[in-house]
């Protein structure tokens, strides 16, 4: 499951709020009242072994160990507080592929009486995938209407292929099951030609400083070039949410200047984030609320490669790239990374065509 909000990083005359799901703030407040349970125990116990020995001075110690404690309690209220608030102006990507509809669901019954706008997606072809589609949405996330439906990772010549789905989506949308149509999209020319579909409300493409996974017919794109058939959607009043801004995690190294690029860009109207950690929220909330030190980036020592199958064509560009010898052909034919071989460099990410291999 990802979120997505308006990140327009706050300034001194300009404020904004970042989404977090439902399952974040439990994980939260669980955390923070098990810690708090804990310390509060140890407090107790050491007290009566103090009182116990007549120890003074541990007695004054345990005394200010708990004015810290309510203290650090009383500011956490607040903070989860604010969490909480903001979850009713949470926005969340998803797609049929995912299969994430039953968190959804079981995530806005929690949802403290706000009412996020889902986005959904589906790979469906034909008309009648695509309306079982949409059902399954609304089925599975118990929601009458799905704010934003996609048609998913349209590549070249794919809309022309899918005009079924299409007519699915726009047939539920005249019904009111759905208000915003669209698609999602990593190809340049695929935005170019949707910007001149009237019918098109919504348009994610991917989009990254280093144009990593952006692709221009049967080529590779830049971002250069998708900057600019976004704008050109832009200027035809469709809506732009961008996607992979650190590039399947390969940019998570310069996290500031992946942050900065998309943000920055008055053509794009709000940006999906993923998050893995709690640790990523962390730093999402600290970049857009302007508090983040100039030279952060998270750690990524920990990181590894990966190859999406689901994306890779099997063509073997990456392995020209490994001098490590990381990469190999499986018994698919795709291509798989050996860790105990990889250096984690990221050189292999880059070349690859489809943005099969991302950084996790």
């Amino acid at each position: 499951m990802l979120v997505h909000s308006n990140f327009i990083k706050k300034t001194k005359s300009a404020e904004t709020t970042t989404a977090v799901t439902n399952e974040n703030v439990v994980e939260e407040i669980a955390t923070v009242v098990s810690s708090t349970i804990n310390t509060a125990t140890r407090i107790y116990d050491r007290t009566l072994l103090a009182v116990f020995k007549e120890n003074r001075k541990v007695l004054r110690d345990l005394n200010r160990e708990s004015s810290e404690l309510y203290e650090r309690m009383h500011e956490r209220k607040y903070r989860m507080m604010s969490t909480l608030r903001m979850l009713r102006e949470s926005d969340l990507d998803t797609a049929q592929y995912y299969h994430t509809y039953p968190y959804i669901r079981e995530a806005l019954k929690n949802a403290a009486g706000g009412d996020p706008v889902i986005s959904s997606k589906s790979l469906a072809h034909d008309y009648d995938g695509m309306a079982a589609a949409i059902e399954e949405a609304r089925r599975s996330i118990d929601r009458d209407v799905i704010e934003i439906f996609l048609l998913h990772e349209v590549r070249s010549g794919g809309f022309s292929q899918r005009q079924g789905a299409w007519e699915a989506l726009n047939d539920a949308k005249a019904k009111g099951l759905v208000k915003a149509i669209g698609i999602s999209t990593h190809n340049v020319d695929v935005t170019e030609q949707i910007s001149d579909v009237d019918e098109c409300d919504v348009v994610f493409p991917l989009i990254n400083y280093a144009g990593l996974g952006i692709r221009n017919g049967s080529e590779a794109g830049t971002a250069e070039e998708m900057l600019s058939a976004i704008e050109k959607c832009k200027s035809k009043g469709k809506g732009i949410y961008a996607m992979k801004a650190f590039g399947g995690g390969n940019l998570t190294v310069t996290y500031q200047k992946a942050l900065d690029f998309v943000c920055s860009k008055p053509c794009i109207d709000s940006v999906m984030i993923g998050f893995g950690s709690r640790s990523d929220i962390d730093d999402i909330v600290s970049y857009m609320d302007g508090e983040m030190a100039s030279e952060y980036n998270p750690d990524v020592s920990n990181k590894r490669m990966l190859v999406e199958e689901s994306n890779c064509e099997g063509c073997g560009t990456c392995m020209t790239m490994c001098e490590s010898e990381a990469l190999f052909f499986n018994e698919r034919g795709l291509a798989e990374i050996d860790g105990s071989k990889c250096l984690t460099c990221g050189y292999c990410a880059p070349v690859c065509p489809t943005r099969a291999i991302i950084m996790y």
